[in-house]
């Protein structure tokens, strides 16, 4: 199996400097042999002469070449590197009186060298170094009598090569470390940044993050649609770091006016903005709002639907078992009480009998409603053309009523129309609407009327059931559509409530208008699509 390795791009702007450095430094050396010839007459170039020019032009042909050197994979800046360490090895031989000054010139060669080949090759640089300063005063101390202490110099400048050759080594490599670390925690937070980006915008409700100066620094489109706001306007809040108290003050005055122990409250406070009602949460960003704020804005007909939706489902099942166990005792009051209505023929007793029995019919009856209540969500939804539905239950109607035909009228379109609802359901809610109208019409002529009508658009079809009774009285109408809400004495209180829930379960609307002149319930039903 073949293991390809990718050789590290040396870092583009230590190159720079390391080509400056070689630029500068042959460049100062060539002048210190250029500057005699313009004190005195001009004389012979010595071989030192010459060696510094060809360093000199070496840096300024690597300088004018340097974007091209770098595209051979690494391999034209260690040929670089080596062929520095020879010139200034050569600098020492040349240039004796000077070994100090040249030999710091080395350490930081190594010390270039060893910064872009990230410390892999610092060592093998300080050996070529050392190979040659050893060598270079080998030759002086065999050809021009340097005394043997000088030895020393050349050890100690060997041993401080490879002590920066390490240093540099170890350097590069914490400094790879940390940068290999904070590489991967760039990506990991620019994940987590997308992430969180993706679930604030997938969230149902709005969220709006302010910082200490009370400017926006973060939205979701929920909160746009829920202000009222167009992105457009968020966009430029943020470009243009303009005050969240422009968009909405009626927020920031929510803000101003919380105390700082309630901004991680999970209870939502109740604010209207642009004729919708929201709840509206704070969250401190650190232990309080001087960090910032996040801000939830949550649609407060949703949460009271949710809570309706919770309660109402609790108190199915509570009404479900409650009616289980009262109908076996009831079905027993009731057989026993017709039993002794059989065997009894005093007056008295027979009247006490029979309101026990109407009591328990008016309890069973209380049972069924509770029992259809319960199961309001299952429906068996079909088409039905509107016009002998309504025409079938109103005969029926009547006849099961005993209600004369002149004084409940019938209204049909002349087109026939279909819908989709559940057969049960809608003749439930309409035997109800009607009997409730009914009870309370002056029950004479054209006292009832039910109608069948559409809507401008076409979309809807409306059933209207009207009376000429005396209307809804007001301190009754908020709790019209509240269970076990009722003004007659035998009524159960859950007809109107039953016949809303019914109404919805199907996708359908029930609303009412009342007035001096009687009352008129609508059933909102979409047209089935053809």
């Amino acid at each position: 199996m073949m293991i390809s390795t990718i050789e590290r791009t040396p870092d583009i702007q230590h190159l720079r400097l390391y080509t400056l450095f070689r630029l500068g430094a042959s460049g100062m050396l060539f002048g210190s042999q250029l500057w005699p010839f313009f004190r005195n007459a001009p004389a012979e170039p010595s071989l030192t002469f010459w060696a510094l020019l060809l360093f000199f032009l070496y840096a300024i042909a690597v300088s004018v070449s340097f974007e091209s050197l770098q595209c051979k994979q690494g391999l034209a800046v260690k040929i670089q590197t080596s062929l520095d360490i020879v010139f200034i090895v050569l600098m020492l031989h040349f240039l004796p009186g000077n070994q100090s000054a040249i030999g710091l010139l080395l350490i930081i060669n190594i010390i270039f060298a060893g910064l872009i080949s990230d410390g892999r090759f610092a060592m093998f640089y300080a050996a070529i170094a050392t190979i040659g300063i050893l060598l270079e005063n080998t030759f002086q101390l065999l050809n021009r009598n340097v005394p043997m202490n000088d030895y020393s110099n050349a050890v100690l400048l060997s041993l401080s090569c490879f002590a920066t050759a390490w240093l540099a080594q170890t350097l590069t490599a914490r400094m790879q470390s940390s940068e290999k670390l904070a590489s991967q925690r760039g990506r990991d937070i620019e994940h987590l940044a997308k992430t969180n980006a993706l679930i604030t915008q997938e969230m149902p409700n709005g969220v709006l993050v302010i910082d200490q100066h009370q400017q926006l620094k973060h939205y979701n489109l929920q909160a746009c649609k829920l202000l009222g706001l167009e992105e457009s306007q968020m966009l430029a809040a943020l470009e243009l770091s303009t005050p969240v108290e422009q968009l909405i003050p009626a927020i920031m005055q929510l803000l101003r006016t919380t105390p700082s122990a309630k901004l991680a409250s999970p209870d939502a406070t109740k604010l209207s903005i642009n004729n919708r009602d929201l709840g509206i949460r704070f969250h401190a960003i650190s232990e309080n709002a001087d960090n910032g704020v996040v801000i939830f804005i949550e649609d407060w007909s949703q949460i009271q639907t949710q809570a309706h939706q919770v309660k109402l489902a609790a108190l199915g099942r509570l009404t479900a078992n409650i009616a289980h166990e009262i109908r076996n005792p009831l079905s027993a009051i009731s057989h026993a009480t017709q039993l002794m209505q059989e065997d009894s023929q005093q007056p008295g007793t027979q009247r006490m009998l029979q309101i026990i029995s109407d009591n328990v019919q008016r309890l069973d009856q209380i049972i069924k409603d509770v029992l259809e209540l319960n199961r309001r969500d299952r429906t068996n939804q079909e088409k039905l053309n509107i016009n002998s539905f309504v025409l079938e239950f109103y005969q029926q109607f009547c006849a099961v009523e005993k209600i004369a035909l002149s004084d409940f009228t019938l209204s049909l379109p002349a087109a026939e129309t279909g819908i989709i609802f559940d057969r049960r359901h809608i003749n439930q809610i309409l035997w109800n609407l009607c009997k409730n109208g009914w009870r309370h019409s002056q029950q004479q002529a054209q006292s009832l009327q039910l109608s069948v009508l559409s809507d401008k658009s076409g979309q809807f079809i409306h059933l209207l059931v009207k009376d000429d009774g005396q209307g809804v009285d007001p301190k009754i109408q908020p709790h019209l559509f509240e269970p076990f809400m009722t003004t007659e004495k035998t009524g159960t209180g859950l007809g109107l409530f039953i016949a809303r829930e019914l109404a919805e379960a199907n996708g359908a609307k029930l609303s009412y208008t009342t007035g001096a002149g009687g009352t008129q319930f609508s059933l909102t039903v979409k047209k089935a699509i053809v």
